[in-house]
């Protein structure tokens, strides 16, 4: 009996301990103030009127027209015969026998192949440097506008010193083709000989 009173009156002074504490809470407002929230401050921009979209012409790279063709020149090439350079004098060209004749024929129209032009060949830079003194012998045909064809070394004095000049300046030369009832025809196997020589002055 004595436990339950005991009991009882512990429970009582919990309870109204309890109960004076909340009110000791509830009148010293302990309970924390809640922030005020601050306002937004919002701003109003005037947007310009847009404007209606302009249609642009679109570019075109058209090319500027072709120039006009210049007219054309025709010139007719002239040949001359050149001199032998290097300070010397042109090597001296002489034909020694041609085969057939290269004269003219007694027939009527019929002829054979005359010379129109003939270039003399240019002395070589060593052998004018060393006084060397020769000839070059050479077997040559005449196609059918007098132009020298089949060019072909058949003896030299020295050999191979003067070959190239002699064939060079030979295949410049021009004929009046060989004609035979008034058509001109190929002339084969004619033999001609170019003397080299420094001091001698170019003889045809």
């Amino acid at each position: 009996m004595k436990k339950m009173i005991m009991i009882i009156s512990l429970a009582g002074t919990t309870t109204f301990g309890l109960f004076a504490f909340m009110a000791f809470l509830v009148n010293n407002d302990q309970v924390a103030p809640v922030e005020a929230i601050p306002t937004p401050v919002i701003e109003f921009a005037q947007i310009p009127d847009e404007k209606p979209a302009v249609e642009r012409v679109r570019f075109k790279n058209n090319p500027p027209p072709a120039p006009k063709p210049m007219p054309r020149t025709v010139e007719t090439p002239v040949e001359n015969i050149v001199e032998g350079g290097l300070h010397y004098e042109a090597p001296g060209i002489k034909v020694v026998s041609t085969s057939p004749s290269l004269s003219m024929g007694s027939g009527g129209r019929d002829s054979d192949a005359r010379p129109i032009v003939r270039i003399n060949p240019k002395y070589p830079i060593a052998a004018a440097r060393d006084g060397i003194e020769g000839w070059v012998k050479l077997r040559f045909d005449i196609n059918e506008i007098g132009g020298v064809t089949n060019i072909e070394v058949i003896d030299a004095e020295p050999k191979r010193v003067f070959n190239k000049a002699a064939r060079q300046a030979l295949r410049k030369w021009k004929y009046r083709a060989k004609s035979e009832d008034g058509k001109t025809i190929v002339q084969q196997g004619l033999t001609v000989q170019l003397d080299f020589n420094m001091n001698q002055q170019s003889s045809i």
